[in-house]
């Protein structure tokens, strides 16, 4: 029987935490983060967990504690964001490359320059490329269920690559809103125990973790790194499937809202969904076909899963709540471009920057959006292809 809740996105997954009893959460405190490791510290104090909680000088040594406990054989994860995603740069390349499989809690806010600390993506997504499992959440509810599923993802032998749950910044992480828990110990039982097949403290398989790789070696390992990723997508299925029997709710690759027929498509990650879906509601309501695809895994990239449900749309609104300074297009954006362009589709793209530093995202602005689309169609030329959303004149 689920458990009705009011907590916070910080609270939902700090809950998702204590029912998985990792061994091992090393973190260190970085708004909005900050409350996960505060509220799972307290977990330990109170004896609710048997986990070893690891205070540290950085995100640096965070990830670098997570990394050395993982490789001991323990399950393991910390929550950071922003800046500390950023220190730990280095670090996040040698989790995916010694084929880590530990839990990061990302809590989504901007990069500086210029300082600030509302949301944006530009943390996850100049993490995209360290080879990383990556899964957004709309919700507080996605959010922790989303962390629920990260270990069963991570730790298959098909796998065993690290995952970082996303979600954004003071709208999610500190926003309260009713959520469904599952029992404590079903999630036990879900998870289930770690019982890793290499790892450092094993005397009878003496090894090492992280050696120097000679040019003979490393294109092999990037290679093995790809093919895990692309073993995950079949592997999230699996565990999604299993996870919709225990709590009722359905996950996949992402959510496709109101697509069957829709001529108009918006694709978004993160809250500014919903906010998406409102915008469809109206417009369905004006007779217009408005639809919105909603990713939930942006790494890997289900590319050819995309295309597939885009192939039918007359015009593609890809929204980047980042700036990669390409002068073409965001990360979103090139990812469905590329996924449009393999299937030899025709269909029209444009490419917005929203949201940026905590910028508002309302129904109205991307309604217009979806307004911006229409003519597109009726012109029958994309015209300038990458845009800024509720940019002040």
């Amino acid at each position: 029987m689920s458990i009705r809740e009011r907590l916070s996105g910080n609270e939902a997954i700090a809950t998702a935490m204590r029912q998985i009893n990792p061994d091992v959460v090393a973190a260190f405190p970085i708004t909005p983060s900050t409350e996960i490791p505060q509220y799972f510290s307290s977990y330990v104090a109170n004896g609710q967990v048997d986990s070893v909680f690891v205070p540290v000088e950085s995100e640096h040594s965070a990830m670098s504690a997570t990394i050395g406990a993982s490789a001991a054989g323990a399950r393991a994860m910390t929550a950071t964001s922003s800046c500390g995603l950023a220190l730990m740069w280095e670090m996040l390349y040698v989790a995916a490359s010694d084929r880590l499989p530990l839990a990061l809690a990302l809590v989504n806010r901007a990069l500086s320059g210029p300082i600030n600390i509302n949301c944006d993506h530009s943390d996850a997504m100049g993490a995209r490329d360290a080879g990383w499992i990556q899964l957004f959440s709309e919700n507080n509810q996605e959010a922790y269920d989303n962390m629920i599923q990260a270990f069963r993802i991570s730790e298959h032998p098909d796998v065993r690559l690290p995952i970082m749950v996303c979600q954004d910044g003071f709208i999610i992480s500190h926003g309260v809103e009713n959520i469904e828990l599952l029992e404590d110990d079903l999630v036990k039982k879900f998870v289930g125990e770690y019982k890793p097949e290499h790892y450092l403290l094993n005397a009878q398989e003496p090894l090492a973790v992280g050696p120097y790789a000679n040019p003979p070696y490393i294109m092999e390992s990037k290679k093995a790194n790809l093919e895990a990723l692309e073993n995950s997508k079949k592997v999230m299925l699996e565990v999604a499937r299993e996870f919709k029997q225990i709590s009722g709710r359905d996950y996949g690759f992402f959510e496709a809202y109101k697509m069957d027929d829709a001529d108009y498509a918006m694709v978004i990650m993160g809250s500014a969904a919903g906010t998406g879906k409102d915008a469809v509601d109206a417009l369905r309501e004006k007779g217009i076909k408005a639809g919105l695809l909603k990713i939930r895994m942006f790494r890997p990239f289900p590319a050819s899963q995309v295309a597939e449900t885009l192939k039918n749309v007359k015009v593609v609104a890809c929204m980047d709540r980042t700036e990669s300074f390409n002068t073409l297009n965001g990360p979103l954006g090139a990812d469905v471009k590329s996924a449009l362009y393999d299937m030899g589709s025709k269909v029209k793209v444009v490419n917005y920057v929203y949201g940026i530093g905590g910028r508002d995202v309302t129904v109205a602005s991307l309604t217009s959006v979806y307004e911006d689309m229409m003519k597109i169609e009726a012109d029958g030329t994309v015209g300038q292809a990458y845009r800024y959303l509720s940019l002040r004149g």
